[in-house]
């Protein structure tokens, strides 16, 4: 048995098809079923059911699994670590970052960083916080910048580097558009565009509506803060976005109010897997955005 076998094991388990996990490996299907029938034969039991739809793990494959994604994990710490001695001052970082930060929050922080360790490539993917969670969870992504802070797990390491409360966005016809704060309570009967059910702001801003015993009348919902931002141009509802990104819309048709009494909060966070080896680049980046906290 060896790491080969593991790496092939692991991805037809996650895929459940050996055609995609070929694909994905890049090596040819025959290969790919011959490496799990010799690794099945040398553990003397099945570990997949071979139904007419697709793969089962049996109970065998459940509990080798397991097993296999923890030699698979110090395997790669392994090798990480040894990359770090030998190239110290290369490597890469897959980061997750939620559509809604952007620039506002990111770029400078970015750039400061590219220039002090130029030879470092920063791997970008947009998505939302929920799943960038998950991402870091299970070593897809090194770092997560998410909006909201999980509670705490014990896999995940966090800090927190902003807290930004958010604003009502309305168009300057709106009646509402003179007002200098504004209760929540008040956007019970408001069409309301809102982030995407992935993004942990969604559930922030359900969870004070239910706090205030309404439901929100919900007419849109979208992961791109700019599509939220020409509904409200159009008069198609209200939106709530943090003051950092109020402040920067140079939109003469659009009125930001302050709530008298924040109840949602943008709190930028920043995780990690604290059970997997930190390379240098990544270690190096965390400590910098320790001097971006606000």
């Amino acid at each position: 048995m060896d790491i080969r076998q593991l790496t092939c094991f692991a991805e037809v388990a996650r895929q459940l098809n050996v055609t995609r996990a070929a694909d994905t490996l890049h090596i040819s299907q025959p290969s790919l079923s011959k490496t799990i029938k010799n690794l099945e034969a040398e553990l003397g039991a099945p570990l997949f059911y071979r139904g007419s739809q697709q793969l089962e793990l049996t109970d065998a494959g459940e509990a080798f699994l397991v097993n296999a994604k923890k030699v698979l994990e110090a395997f790669d710490n392994l090798t990480s670590e040894l990359n770090d001695v030998i190239d110290l001052k290369r490597g890469e970082i897959k980061i997750g970052i939620p559509p809604i930060i952007g620039a506002a929050f990111f770029s400078t922080f970015i750039s400061h960083y590219k220039e002090t360790y130029p030879s470092i490539d920063l791997l970008l993917t947009e998505v939302g916080s929920n799943k960038i969670r998950q991402g870091v969870t299970d070593g897809e992504l090194d770092i997560g910048l998410i909006c909201n802070l999980p509670a705490q797990k014990e896999n995940l390491e966090t800090i927190q580097l902003l807290k930004d409360p958010l604003m009502l966005m309305v168009h300057n016809d709106h009646p509402w558009a003179d007002r200098t704060t504004i209760d929540f309570a008040e956007i019970e009967n408001e069409p309301l565009i809102l982030y995407r059910h992935d993004f942990s702001l969604h559930d922030r801003i359900m969870e004070a509506c239910a706090g205030y015993r309404f439901e929100p009348k919900i007419v849109c919902e979208s992961s791109q803060k700019d599509f939220m931002i020409e509904m409200v141009d159009a008069k198609l509802g209200v939106t709530l976005l943090p003051s950092r990104i109020c402040r920067q819309i140079k939109n003469e048709n659009l009125a930001a109010i302050p709530f008298s009494r924040p109840e949602v909060n943008l709190e930028l966070g920043m995780i990690w897997n604290k059970d997997k080896y930190l390379p240098y680049a990544v270690r190096k980046f965390i400590e910098m955005s320790e001097s971006y906290r606000v």
